[in-house]
This record gives structure tokens, sequence and C-alpha cells, in this order.
């Protein structure tokens, strides 16, 4: 008899941990997210330099808003690796410093806009089990961005002195983040997280010749809210 209870005890210990491995081999391996991208910028600046510009002249960037996309790799229930992306939004820099340049009014206004591409890849640990309902998680990674569509404003040309043309490098650096995902079922689940990225850039403007430069550090901060989706083995 005893024999017979070890026997089915042992039988039920196997089972159990075939089951809890099956299970955690059978979790779905992609998600999909897409949600509001809410972006803080923490400018700061080298003062412009260059021929004819006065001390003081700088730069901040507007906060903005844009669509966030995101697709996500699970390497195990814990691990995952995440592709974070948003819309190219149109980011506007205004003016900081002194009240005008010459007589043309500069502090405070909108001097030049650009687009940008800035895609995050983020390994992130998740917390709890892949069943809890609410499950923390935490990420590092690096963000790449690179502009486009840079366009000095008729104030900014003004202040310059005419017709500006505007460059700005492309910039790789760290990235963090720290989320809560709401799991509604095991296909459909709600996300929050705030994140933080480096990005460093040194500005060119260009007005018929006369070459000023600033480099650049925006600190952009990003809370994002999204909806997801799982599918996938």
């Amino acid at each position: 008899m005893r024999k017979i209870k070890f026997g089915a005890a042992a039988a039920m210990l196997v089972g159990g941990l075939y089951t809890e491995s099956a299970s955690a081999d059978d979790f779905l391996a992609n998600d999909v997210r897409i949600g509001s991208y809410s972006v803080f910028y923490h400018t700061s600046a080298d003062d412009l330099s260059g021929p004819y510009v006065p001390p003081g002249v700088n730069f901040k960037a507007e906060n903005l808003e844009t669509l966030y996309l995101g697709y996500i790799r699970w390497l195990t229930p814990d691990i995952d690796v995440e592709l974070a992306m948003g819309y190219p939004p149109l980011a506007k820099v205004k003016g900081s410093g002194p009240p005008t340049l010459g007589s043309v009014p500069y502090n405070g206004q909108v001097i030049s806009s650009a687009r940008w591409i800035a895609p995050t890849l983020l390994v992130e640990y998740n917390f709890l089990s892949a069943n809890s309902p609410f499950r923390p998680y935490i990420g590092v990674g690096v963000n790449y961005t690179t502009f486009y569509d840079r366009n000095s404003t008729a104030v900014g040309d003004a202040a310059s002195g005419g017709p500006t043309r505007t460059s700005l490098t492309a910039s790789v650096g760290p990235a963090a983040v720290a989320g809560l995902t709401y799991r509604i079922n095991d296909r459909w689940h709600l996300h929050g997280s705030y994140g933080w990225s480096r990005v460093d850039t040194t500005l060119t403007a260009d007005t018929d010749g006369v070459i000023r430069t600033s480099r650049i550090r925006f600190g952009p901060q990003a809370l994002i809210i999204s909806v997801g989706y799982s599918f996938g083995r």
C-alpha cells in the first residue's frame, strides 16, 4: 500500500512539473501595442556661437504628443524585448535668452521646427507571475534619433539675418523605462509606462554662408498609455 501511495505521489509530482513546464512554454510570444506618446523635453544647450551672435542666445523644445507603436517579443514569461517608436511628430524649438535680436522678438518665439524618428530598443524584466492581473516591469536599452524636414521659421530667419538652413546630427544614447501592465485576458492588456532617453545633437545654422552652431541635449521623458494584443507562439 505504501508503495502504491508513493508511486501515486511521484506521478502527481511529475505531472505537476510537466504541466508547469508546458504552461511556461505555451505563452503567447508576441505583443503589438498602440497608444499615446507624451514627450516632455528637458532641454539644455550651449549658447549659439558664431559671427554676430550676442551672449546668451539659446533654445528650448516644446513638449508634444504623438502616436506610440510598439512590438514586443517575449523571450521567457518574465523577459521581453521591446521595439518602441512614435509617429514622427513635428517638434518646435523656441528661442531662449534675449528678448530681441536686433529689433526681432526672440525669447519665447518659435524659431525652427523638425521631425524626428526615434526607435528605442529595450530589454525588460516583468515582475510577478505571468498570470497576475498586474505586472510591474523595468527595462534598459538604447535609443537612436535622427532628424529630418528641418525648417527655420520666418522669425528664425529674421533673427538670423536672412533665410537659414539648419541641420541636426543623429544621436545614439541610453534609454530606460518603468511601467505597469494590466492583464484583461490572455490576449488583451493595458499598459502605462514612463521612460527616459538621452539625445545629444549638434545644431548647425547656415545663413548665406554665415555658420552658427550649438550643442543641444534634449533628455526627453515620455509617458506612454497603450493597449496591447498578444498572439503567436
